[in-house]
């Protein structure tokens, strides 16, 4: 999904009534239904941890690569009501953040 375009995009979604998982928290803010992705705010400082290694000298090559380890599962639940959906609750336990 384009990033820029995100709001009109889950907007489209919601006049077809279809139900929509998106990767990026920011998707489900805008009116996705649920989004399970990477912790964004968590890669963003990962990244700035290795800007500042490679600032003081540190060769990127070097530099282990590493992967996403915290994941998080966000919920949208007016969007939920709007699409007639009834979310379980076992799924409601494990959702990071309710919207």
């Amino acid at each position: 999904m384009c990033f820029t375009e995100r709001v009109k995009l889950q907007e489209l979604m919601q006049t077809t009534r279809l139900p929509v998982a998106c990767a990026l928290r920011d998707n489900v803010v805008a009116g996705g239904l649920l989004g399970y992705g990477y912790d964004t705010a968590g890669n963003y400082r990962n990244a700035a941890k290795y800007v500042d290694k490679i600032l003081k000298g540190a060769k990127p090559a070097d530099l282990p690569v590493e992967q996403a380890t915290k994941f998080e599962l966000v919920i949208n639940l007016k969007t939920a009501k709007t699409l007639g959906l009834t979310i379980p609750q076992s799924l409601l336990l494990r959702a990071d953040q309710l919207i």
